[in-house]
């Protein structure tokens, strides 16, 4: 006889063992509490051969934190933190499941498990006030990763300020052994300012009906797996990605700069794929990825809907320690000038019209203004806050005010190396714009006015006076 999912699991948890043995499982008798985790970190593998009864405890909190830098968004978290708390456990166990809603909460609050079978998947169960608990138990029928999330009316807020995680239900016979494994939760956001925009931003619901994302990132902010939060790997590792996509509305193309994917279990089921450059990963949906290091360096992992990498920011840093394997590959053996047949040494195409000459500073910092927009914006971004591990920021720079002179070099001659701004590593290529000594001054003059840069301006005869002793 099949029993509907709901009292089978009522009967699993409160019948006695001869009514157990009628159409169903014993509840197994071995009992764990679940180990979770915050994003990148993944609890360890299962190692037993048995299903058990897991406990699982989550808090909602409603939290104030960093969007980007200088921006600060209330995202809505299970667990304290975007994504939510990575969950663990075994084909076949019955997870009892608690949810928790912090007193200061200010909305109610449930959770959709996609590795729930039955109806809501949780959610009604679960519908939980501020100051309350809920509690039910599933058994986890099918093994995948699946993502997890609020269902609360309106449940694209709810999932739009930060509600999904990911919970995986190991396979009966586990997961092949791997030296690395990380969690990785792409979601889009929607705030009333643009990007980067300083301040507490608010949830825009327009903007979030019309699917126009003003961030896309990985573990719910811009910057979280760069720098010192980069992920950490060694040569020769195997590494695991457990990738999810808490949405709500945007398909990720997930790829990492510089590797293929070994295996990949495409949606996070059971059927895998190999050799694979970028994999899709729906909203609501997920994919495990497994590749070995060959050589060291850093690789990038981006959504390959690339905009959103370099602008909005869905990027990622992988650092893998080692030595380079120079034959798997080589790095830039040589660099040399080329010259086509009658032509010159290449430079950025500037503007061919002519600069019109500023008068006073005010002046100045208005044709600054159209050179940054067509020059510099693309990488800087419009608010100059740059590019985490890409491209440095303009807005409060440490290196730009250090040294007037030195910016005007830059400006003029472009820059290739590693450099230090604001603390933070760089080391990517600046080209030659071949502007104008006016048109330097001025753009220059228009960066140092804003985003509480030291407020020079630069005229054109510094800039001449530079140019001229190079």
């Amino acid at each position: 006889m099949n029993l509907p999912i709901r009292p089978l699991l009522y009967a699993t948890i409160c019948a006695s063992p001869m009514a157990l043995a009628q159409g169903t499982d014993e509840v197994p008798s071995a009992k764990e509490v679940a180990v979770l985790t915050d994003a990148p970190n993944v609890p360890p593998p299962i190692t037993r051969k048995h299903p058990a009864h897991v406990t699982v405890e989550l808090e909602v909190t409603e939290v104030v934190k960093r969007m980007a830098d200088g921006v600060d968004y209330t995202f809505w978290t299970f667990g304290g933190s975007v994504p939510g708390k990575f969950i663990r456990v075994r084909q076949g166990d019955l997870v009892d499941f608690t949810l928790k809603n912090h007193p200061s909460s200010k909305m109610p609050h449930n959770i959709d498990l996609h590795a729930v079978t039955g109806p809501g998947g949780g959610a009604k169960a679960t519908f939980t006030a501020p100051g309350h608990q809920t509690n039910f138990s599933f058994k986890a029928l099918n093994a995948g990763l699946y993502i997890y999330h609020c269902a609360t009316a309106p449940v694209g807020m709810h999932i739009a300020n930060g509600m999904y995680g990911l919970i995986l239900v190991e396979p009966e016979e586990g997961l092949p052994p791997v030296d690395r494994e990380f969690y990785v939760v792409q979601g889009d956001f929607y705030t009333t300012g643009k990007y980067g925009e300083p301040g507490l931003q608010g949830f825009s619901m327009e903007k979030a009906i019309e699917e126009n994302a003003d961030y896309v990132v990985f573990n719910g902010s811009v910057g979280s797996m760069t720098g010192e939060k980069a992920l950490k790997a060694s040569v020769g590792d195997s590494v695991r990605l457990f990738v999810g996509n808490g949405g709500p509305n945007l398909v990720s193309s997930f790829h990492v700069i510089g590797e293929i994917f070994d295996k990949v279990y495409y949606e996070g089921g059971s059927k895998t794929q190999e050799n694979v450059q970028t994999t899709l990963v729906p909203a609501g949906g997920s994919a495990i990825c497994e590749f070995t290091l060959d050589t060291g360096g850093d690789f990038i992992l981006v959504d390959h809907s690339i905009f959103r990498a370099f602008n909005k920011g869905a990027l990622g840093i992988l650092n893998v320690d080692g030595d380079p394997d120079l034959l798997v590959f080589s790095g830039q053996k040589k660099d040399e000038v080329y010259l086509p047949e009658g032509g010159a040494i290449q430079s950025m195409p500037s503007d061919s019209r002519a600069a019109p000459v500023a008068t006073n500073k005010e002046e100045r910092i208005k044709a600054g203004q159209l050179v940054y927009d067509r020059n510099c914006a693309a990488c800087h971004m419009p608010t100059g806050v740059g590019v985490p591990a890409a491209f440095p920021p303009l807005a409060k720079s440490d290196y730009l005010n250090a040294d007037v002179d030195r910016a005007i070099t830059t400006v003029i001659d472009g820059l290739q190396g590693e450099v230090t701004v604001n603390g933070a590593k760089y080391n990517s290529i600046m080209p030659k714009l071949d502007l104008s000594d006016e048109d330097v001054a001025n753009v220059l003059t228009y960066v140092y006015a804003q985003w509480d840069n030291d407020g020079h301006e630069i005229k054109p005869e510094q800039v001449a006076k530079v140019r001229a002793a190079k």
